[in-house]
């Protein structure tokens, strides 16, 4: 059965610290520095860049699913703001299609942590190698105003199942009818951190006061299993 979007209740939220990881990779200064001699070079070279930057892309132009005017501009880590939305994979994520991303975050930095190796586990289980290390940077952002809550739906609802196969569509299929109806995002029980919450916001805008957290390092080392250590 469709759940509604009309059914969903809403909660006064205010939270100052959300967590959202990222790998340490996709948080770096301007790589394209060191190539060039002045400002023109790099100007030219960020051009170039353009033509397959997603972000930028977005930025630039848009998306079929996300408009420039959105966008988060002037505010430290626009970067990853705008990326959230503009980067999406073909399947979407829980609360995404692939049309359009969103900013996922936990309250409570071993959720972050339980949801992001989780699908890094999912991802080394399909070449069948656990063997990984990777460095996250922790992204702490504040959220404030009133969003609809999933945390009084049971275990058994369809957006809150553990297969991605038949969560997503659910998932996906609920975002879309809020949004439309201008909701600012959803919070919800971690599917993978028992007792967790984690947080959805469907717009840039939402994201309020970015900053660096911590940052953890997460290993595989051949089997499932994972070890967490700060870095």
């Amino acid at each position: 059965m469709t759940l509604s979007a009309g059914a969903i209740p809403t909660t006064a939220i205010s939270e100052s610290a959300t967590v959202r990881l990222i790998p340490t990779a996709y948080y770096k200064p301007p790589v394209l520095r060191a190539l060039v001699d002045d400002d023109d070079e790099m100007a030219l070279l960020e051009q170039l860049e353009g033509l397959t930057n997603q972000r930028l892309k977005a930025q630039r132009c848009g998306l079929v699913g996300l408009d420039p005017r959105e966008l988060a501009f002037n505010v430290w880590g626009q970067t990853h703001i705008n990326a959230a939305f503009a980067y999406t994979r073909s399947e979407g994520n829980r609360f995404n299609d692939a049309s359009r991303g969103a900013w996922y975050s936990a309250f409570h930095e071993l959720t972050a942590i339980a949801e992001v190796a989780y699908h890094k586990t999912r991802e080394l289980a399909c070449i069948g190698v656990f063997e990984d290390e990777t460095v996250y940077q922790a992204l702490l952002a504040g959220f404030i105003g009133d969003f609809h809550d999933l945390r009084g739906l049971p275990d058994t609802s369809p957006v809150l199942a553990e297969d991605p196969v038949f969560a997503y569509p659910a998932g996906q299929a609920l975002a879309s009818a809020l949004r439309r109806e201008g909701a600012m995002g959803l919070v919800y029980p971690s599917v993978r951190h028992r007792g967790g919450i984690c947080l959805v916001a469907f717009h840039p805008h939402v994201v309020q006061n970015l900053r660096p957290g911590a940052r953890w390092r997460i290993t595989w080392t051949g089997t499932p299993d994972y070890s967490v250590t700060t870095d």
